[in-house]
């Protein structure tokens, strides 16, 4: 009877051993399952393994932080890294500042003016030239018009037209060499002309045909003319 109840009992401990195993293994096997099961896999179940109406959904926390981690946006890339060397990405500040310093902004300045030689110029007054439909305005002075009257109550004279008159005399029908940007130019263009090397807005300034524009380097030649009682600052040349 010895023996028999010492087999049963060796018996009876490799059973509790054998079942402490398989349900450690089992444990184990349940836990590995619900780590390595991937968001794709969630993702992807079946709609009806979705709790029903009235269901409270139950999920575990390292199975929420799973799926969360697995749809969560990569970050972007840190500015101060800058795009790689092979991704083409947006150029940086330094470089912009670079391209604005090219001489391809030059190209949008105004072209330089270059002296043209302008045939038979009629004077509308004393500081305005025209040329059929087109018209240049002497730079430094503010043109005479023509309807302009000088000199005190009953010694009045039209000095407008006088000063008219000395500029056409000046000029004669010779031709005049002017700054422009274009022979083409529309409207009424400021700029210097010129009758061989005499400036028409200097000439007029000094003479006192014109008085000087706010500003204008012509300002000491207009205050001598003045000073000396010339052309509009003088009586009526007439009476002399």
């Amino acid at each position: 009877m010895r023996p028999a109840a010492f087999l049963t009992g060796i018996t009876g401990m490799v059973v509790v051993v054998g079942l402490l195993m398989a349900g450690e293994a089992r444990l184990g096997g349940g836990t590995a399952g619900e780590e390595t099961m991937s968001a794709e896999e969630t993702a992807t179940a079946p709609a009806d393994a979705a709790p029903k109406a009235g269901e409270r959904a139950t999920i575990s926390d390292d199975r929420a932080e799973m799926i969360a981690r697995s749809v969560e946006p990569m970050a972007p890339p840190s500015p101060a890294s800058g795009p790689a060397p092979s991704d083409g990405g947006a150029p940086k500040p330094a470089d912009v500042a670079q391209q604005a310093e090219t001489p391809a902004g030059e190209t949008a300045s105004p072209p330089a003016k270059k002296a043209v030689e302008l045939a038979r110029p009629m004077a509308d007054n004393a500081g305005i030239l025209s040329f059929g439909e087109r018209r240049l305005q002497l730079a430094g002075i503010v043109p005479t018009p023509v309807d302009r009257i000088c000199g005190p109550a009953g010694r009045q004279w039209p000095c407008g037209m006088m000063a008219k008159t000395a500029l056409r005399l000046l000029l004669r029908n010779r031709s005049v060499s002017c700054d422009l940007e274009t022979v083409e130019w529309k409207e009424t263009v400021t700029t210097a002309c010129r009758l061989g090397t005499e400036d028409l807005g200097l000439w007029l300034a000094e003479n006192g045909w014109a008085e000087p524009a706010a500003g204008s380097p012509l300002t000491a030649a207009a205050e001598k003319a003045r000073q000396a009682g010339k052309g509009l600052y003088g009586d009526d040349p007439r009476r002399n």
